[in-house]
């Protein structure tokens, strides 16, 4: 079969001669320790990752997939980048495509970051022959989508600790400042108390997401890939979001703390459900006529079934929580995303709002357990400090507690965490080593959305 090789040099380069690099070029490689290698870039995530240029990563991507619409929308989407009237980036793509793509890649290695957004089916094979390699990983979640899935990938772990290479997921909720913020007064006794142990009705800890298939991204209607509809490619939403959820609970409860997930993680239930897609709906954000073969199976009467909803119950050392999805077609006028959360302490409750009274935007509450002249006075002095590392964040007090009014600055949006995330890899790169909690505590996560899967399954 035929392959080709295309070097796509945006923003003012595109005269550059195809298939070769410039003396500059190549002398500006071997001034940036990292270049990345971006493999079957299908989820927009992939172009998301290169919103922003780094410090100390080449300007240079190789790029490596099949043919196709997928890597067409993201080289766009990085055209875009390019092109921007402000903060416009310098990405040059030099980009292979055919059949070989990893083969090609793996054997080049002309970068030392790989990075992964697109379709989940292959996706833990790709993560664990690139760590085989010894190349570093950065990849989207979910990084496994089912059991044999998850024992793939405890193998990439170690064998990326074995060839000394870092393997990390792109958890950008972390960098949402209410979640950021809620995680950092759930370390303070004084305004959170302990954290409760809760029970399987009523869980000490509850995060909740609603997603939608057609969304705005960067300004425009978000086209997704047909695949991105088959849960054995894309994943059942009760192993895609929920990793960012399950992830949450796990930073946001025990920071810092390693987690065994043999010892730590008992599931309780786990739940799965379809959402309807109706044909024109499909069309509408996908651009695609019909439905593709490969999903005639989910299929009946013209409507599409996605099991994009997911639920788990669970005792993460032995505190009860609760984790689950949900996804409808679009989000009514005006509305968009949203996010619950709380987390339950023995002297007040942390919790993350996204409803019409907010505005659909997150707004955190602490709302004390009991009324007791004492606490106002306890919160405002322990609020000091985390008014130091947030500057300008502030008390709004309200009938059942205070509401946190957050500065506009803090509010960088979702595409921006994206760079964050990718920044804090590459301090760990520059470190040659992650916390060591990370990559445990990561294992102990894809466990915990797996396994509910075949729990879920098996309830049925």
């Amino acid at each position: 079969m035929k392959t080709k090789l295309i070097t796509v040099a945006l923003s003012g380069i595109l005269a550059l001669n195809q298939g070769c690099n410039t003396t500059k070029e190549t002398t500006q490689a071997k001034s940036k320790p990292l270049s990345l290698l971006v493999v079957e870039p299908g989820h927009f995530h992939a172009a998301l990752v290169q919103k922003s240029m780094y410090e100390d990563v080449d300007s240079l991507v190789h790029v490596y997939a099949s043919e196709g619409p997928d890597v067409k929308a993201y080289l766009d989407k990085i055209e875009k980048y390019n092109t921007r009237p402000e903060d416009a980036t310098s990405w040059k793509e030099e980009v292979y495509t055919g059949p070989d793509f990893l083969d090609k890649m793996l054997a080049e290695k002309k970068g030392n970051v790989v990075v992964l957004a697109g379709n989940n089916q292959k996706k833990t094979d790709y993560i664990k022959k690139s760590v085989d390699a010894g190349l570093n990983v950065l990849a989207d979640k979910p990084m496994a989508i089912d059991d044999a899935g998850f024992g793939l990938l405890q193998e990439a772990f170690a064998s990326a600790d074995k060839n000394k290479v870092l393997l990390y997921d792109i958890m950008t909720e972390r960098y949402e400042i209410t979640n950021t913020l809620q995680r950092e007064l759930a370390s303070l006794p004084d305004i959170f108390g302990e954290l409760q142990k809760g029970t399987p009705q009523d869980p000490a800890v509850v995060k909740e997401s609603v997603h939608h298939f057609f969304k705005y991204i960067s300004g425009e209607p978000l086209i997704r890939p047909t695949w991105f509809f088959d849960v054995n490619q894309q994943g059942e939403g009760i192993v895609d979001v929920t990793t960012h959820l399950v992830d949450l609970v796990q930073w946001s409860c025990f920071p810092n703390v390693t987690l065994d997930y043999k010892k730590d993680i008992e599931l309780l239930s786990a739940k799965r459900k379809a959402t309807e897609v109706t044909a024109s709906q499909f069309k509408l954000v996908t651009k695609s006529e019909k439905f593709p073969d490969f999903l005639s199976k989910d299929v009946k009467d013209t409507v599409l079934s996605v099991y994009a909803n997911g639920e788990i119950n669970y005792k993460l050392k032995g505190v009860n929580a609760r984790v689950a999805v949900y996804w409808n077609f679009q989000a009514p006028e005006g509305t968009g995303d949203t996010h619950y959360s709380i987390m339950k302490g023995s002297k007040a409750n942390l919790i993350v709002r996204q409803g019409k009274d907010q505005k659909f935007k997150p707004v955190l509450y602490i709302e004390p357990v009991e009324k007791d002249k004492t606490y106002e006075a306890a919160l405002a002095t322990a609020f000091k400090s985390v008014q130091d590392k947030f500057p300008g964040i502030e008390l709004k007090k309200n009938d059942k507690g205070w509401e946190i009014t957050i500065p506009a600055k803090y509010d960088t949006g979702h595409e921006s965490h994206f760079a964050q995330v990718a920044n804090k890899y590459m301090e760990y790169l520059k470190e040659g080593k992650l916390p060591a909690w990370e990559v445990p505590n990561m294992v102990a996560k894809y466990y915990t959305t797996t396994s509910a899967l075949k729990l879920a399954k098996e309830k049925k």
